[in-house]
């Protein structure tokens, strides 16, 4: 049985990952999700162990020192991270993963696990339409959508180090969605992981 894959997700804060991320897992109700840890608070509507699992930052840490952290970012003052013991379980039962994290973590991800992991950033149309998106939250203030907006640009100049870029058009999350289950079929179709399957044939 070969192994599962992770899908990394991840972009700009404003992308619209939370979405998208949701209705490809309707699509494929089957594949993993590792939920994040984060030491921010959680937002009006947000559920621990749904959208984060929020500890502490003394917790943290314990985890990080201990090796039970497969990524971790610190971003505006808050560490957030991918409990490496879940996604491990999964992807070597066979099962797909996604993780939907911050750049910095999907770039970890793929510098430990090269051959298990896709790396897809997804980016809103342009600068605009994100700061439009990032105020129509009304949960942040000025300061921290500037550092947002700043970081941003930071994050996007990084797409060439991804596998897949993909623009979340405003108000078309399906379609975007649709998009991310076309690379997913297409990389189980690779030769490098259908080469069992093939040398099968002259095996019988």
């Amino acid at each position: 049985m070969n192994k599962g894959l992770i899908f990394v997700i991840s972009g700009p804060a404003g992308s619209g990952k939370g979405t998208v991320v949701a209705a490809l897992r309707e699509m494929l109700p089957d594949i993993g999700f590792s939920v994040s840890a984060t030491t921010r608070a959680p937002r009006p509507g947000e559920v621990d162990g749904v959208n984060y699992h929020y500890i502490s930052r003394e917790r943290f840490t314990e985890m990080l020192d201990g090796g039970e952290i497969l990524e971790h970012t610190e971003y505006c003052g808050n560490f957030y991270g991918t409990p490496k013991s879940e996604a491990v379980r999964v992807i070597e039962s066979g099962r797909d993963i996604i993780l939907e994290i911050e750049v910095e973590g999907a770039l970890q991800v793929k510098r430990l696990l090269p051959e298990d992991t896709v790396t897809v950033m997804l980016i809103a149309p342009d600068r605009a339409e994100l700061e439009r998106r990032l105020r129509g939250r009304g949960t942040e203030t000025d300061d921290v959508i500037k550092t947002r907006l700043q970081r941003a640009v930071t994050e996007v100049g990084l797409a060439e180090n991804y596998d897949y870029v993909v623009i979340n058009e405003t108000g078309k999350a399906e379609e975007c969605a649709a998009k991310l289950l076309s690379i997913v079929k297409a990389e189980h179709s690779k030769y490098s992981r259908m080469k069992s399957t093939v040398e099968a044939y002259s095996a019988e």
